[in-house]
């Protein structure tokens, strides 16, 4: 669903001049600009979860970054996700731009919200894929078989192969270069 460079610098205007309500979260999902509403106490918790342990295992030029936004032209797509690991080089050599490549990306993490868990589950795992994410972590407390998380990788061909899908309350590991084991536990459900 790509767009000609045209159209989506008009979609990246258009998101630049967008006014919505304070701490609400704008994207570009398939070419349409969505706004969705400020996230639970609860969301927060699960981002703090997984930021703090990363912060101690990433290399000293690396940063975890939340709502920093990335670009993924190819599927008319800018994301905001809640968590992103990523080199702080990605970022000086976007100088003042709001965005970055999501193929600069390391790790995403998309914490499910009551409204935005369908893009979270469909259009945001192929947005990542395309752009060659190693790894996409998924913390659904809504998915339909109870509160998951699941770990995403291996990009190929717009899609990701399911490393690793565990309820709330176990264990999940994400692989090098993290190496690091979150208790889910610690994510507070919905």
């Amino acid at each position: 669903m790509g767009m000609d460079a045209e159209d989506w610098a008009g979609l990246l205007h258009l998101w630049g001049q967008v006014s919505a309500p304070k701490n609400c979260k704008v994207e570009i999902i398939e070419g349409v600009v969505t706004v969705a509403p400020p996230v639970l106490l609860s969301h927060h918790g699960a981002a703090n979860a997984v930021q703090r342990p990363l912060h101690r295992v990433i290399p000293e030029d690396w940063g975890v970054y939340q709502t920093q936004a990335v670009v993924i032209p190819a599927v008319a797509g800018l994301f905001v996700p809640d968590i992103l690991v990523t080199p702080e080089a990605i970022l000086r050599r976007a100088g003042d731009a709001y965005t970055i490549p999501a193929a600069g990306a390391e790790l995403v993490v998309e914490i499910t919200s009551c409204g935005n868990a369908r893009h979270d589950r469909r259009q945001k795992p192929r947005g990542y894929a395309t752009a060659g994410v190693p790894l996409y972590l998924l913390i659904d407390a809504y998915a339909p078989g109870g509160p998951t998380v699941t770990l995403y990788g291996e990009p190929k061909d717009s899609v990701y192969r399911t490393l690793r899908a565990a309820p709330f309350g176990a264990k999940i590991h994400l692989p090098a270069p993290f190496d690091l084991t979150l208790d889910t536990a610690e994510f507070p459900s919905a």
